[in-house]
Parts: structure tokens; C-alpha cells; sequence
């Protein structure tokens, strides 16, 4: 396989009858937040039943209101701990309510996690915040340096933003779990990742 840094690479969606294993990141599009978040939390639940060790955090929406963004939280993988990254703006508001502070604490502890070594990074999306260097920006950041792969999502009003944080290290694949199951086997059978050199 490929060293990653050594070439550039073009970027697409890979097809569902590819074998998307021979980069770092998959980064998943095509679905709803909410669908795409469902498929991580299936395969990082998976994934934890075959043994492996799971770094990363996936966002939950509990299904109640509460602002213009709804209620939202993370589960931290690692550990199942549940961060809550909405502010309570009132019953009326019509500002998203996302709390940054909570994303910075969900971010901490994929750091931590990353730090004590894992096999896998799944971090729930690169959004607007990491875009803009902030919510999990430095998880991502830390997987990527430590040469770990990493499962996200991006929306695609990040695109743009995200080719340029990610470079030549992803793919994108559709939001479907045989694609994700192939990017993985793909990984574990010898992709060589690329080192934080």
C-alpha cells in the first residue's frame, strides 16, 4: 500500500463496491446528520464487541426541544459518558444553541483517549466549529498526527473547508455500513498510514 504523504491524491465518493481502505479517513456523506450519526454509533458499538479500542465521541439528539438546534448531545466512546452541547436559551428562542464548552469537553477526552493509544478515531462530524478551529478540531488534529484512522462525517457546506484540513488523507464514501465495513477491513488488512513525520 501507499504512504499517504508520499503522492497526492484525488478526492471523491468512493462506490459501494470499492474497497475504500487504502487512506486514513473516511469521511462519510450523503445521509442525514442524523442517519450518518446512527451509522457511527453502530459501527463504534461494533467495533468495541470485536475488542478493539475506540477513541472518539458521537453525537445524540434526544428528541426534545429546545432552541432552534434542538436538544443536543455526545456520548464519548471510550468511556459511554454522555456531554451536553446545547445551552438553554428558553422555550422561544430561535438561536441555535449549540455550547461550544461541551464540545470542548467531549474534545479533551478524545484527546486523553488518543494519548493511552486506540486502534480507531470515530468523531461524529467537521462542522462550522472545526472548520473554524474549534469544536473537535484538535481531536482530529491528534488523531491525524498519531497516524490513527479516523470514521467522521462532513456536511457538505464543509466541503470546501474540509479538503483543506484534511488534504490529501481522506476519501469520501457514502452513508452505507458495507462501505464502512470495507474502509475497515481495508485498514486492518495493511493500509500503511501515514506518520506524523
Amino acid at each position: 500500500m501507499r504512504n499517504l504523504h508520499a503522492e497526492q491524491q484525488p478526492v471523491g465518493i468512493v462506490s459501494a463496491g470499492a474497497i475504500p481502505g487504502d487512506y486514513q479517513i473516511a469521511a462519510i456523506q450523503g445521509a442525514s446528520s442524523g442517519a450518518i450519526q446512527l451509522l457511527l454509533d453502530d459501527f463504534a458499538l461494533r467495533a468495541r464487541q470485536q475488542g478493539l479500542r475506540i477513541a472518539g465521541a458521537v453525537e445524540l439528539a434526544p428528541g426534545e426541544a429546545g432552541g432552534a438546534c434542538g436538544r443536543r448531545v455526545v456520548r464519548v466512546l471510550s468511556t459511554g459518558a454522555i456531554i451536553s452541547i446545547s445551552q438553554n436559551l428558553g422555550k422561544d428562542s430561535t438561536a441555535c444553541n449549540l455550547d461550544p464548552s461541551g464540545l470542548i469537553d467531549a474534545c479533551a477526552a478524545v484527546e486523553r483517549d488518543i494519548e493511552h493509544g486506540v486502534d480507531l478515531v470515530i468523531l461524529s462530524k467537521f462542522g462550522t466549529l472545526e472548520a473554524d478551529r474549534r469544536g473537535l478540531s484538535d481531536a482530529f488534529r491528534a488523531a491525524i498526527g498519531a497516524g490513527l484512522p479516523i470514521l467522521t462525517a462532513v456536511s457538505p457546506a464543509m466541503t470546501a473547508a474540509w479538503r483543506k484540513f484534511a488534504g490529501p488523507l481522506f476519501r469520501f464514501i457514502p452513508a452505507d455500513g458495507c462501505v464502512i465495513d470495507a474502509w475497515w477491513s481495508g485498514v486492518r488488512t495493511g493500509m500503511v498510514l501515514p506518520t506524523s513525520d
